[in-house]
């Protein structure tokens, strides 16, 4: 496959992802709106590796999902402590963490 194939499907997803983060008002989608954009890079990372034989780049890709996991496991913790509190989860009218 083609590093151009990889770079377009990276970049279909970084778009998709920031549509959602743009668009989206709910934190959970705005958590899968980021995955979206962490999981372009991947595929970029992984095509670039392929193209020039080199696993560094699939290395730098495991690093990305690890932050990208513990990313979603402290987002779904606030998601759910604020949650218990409210039952509305849009971001525009979460003005309690302002401190």
């Amino acid at each position: 496959m083609p590093i151009a194939a990889y770079l377009a499907l990276s970049l279909g997803l970084l778009v998709l992802g920031l549509i959602g983060v743009m668009r989206r008002r709910n934190p959970l989608m705005l958590l899968l709106s980021v995955e979206l954009m962490l999981n372009a890079g991947n595929v970029a990372l992984i095509g670039f590796s392929r193209q020039w034989d080199d696993p560094s780049g699939q290395v730098f890709a495991l690093v990305v999902m690890v932050v990208a996991a513990a990313e979603v496991v402290i987002g779904l913790g606030l998601t759910v402590a604020i949650f218990r509190n409210r039952t509305n989860l849009d971001v525009d009218e979460l003005s309690a963490m302002k401190g």
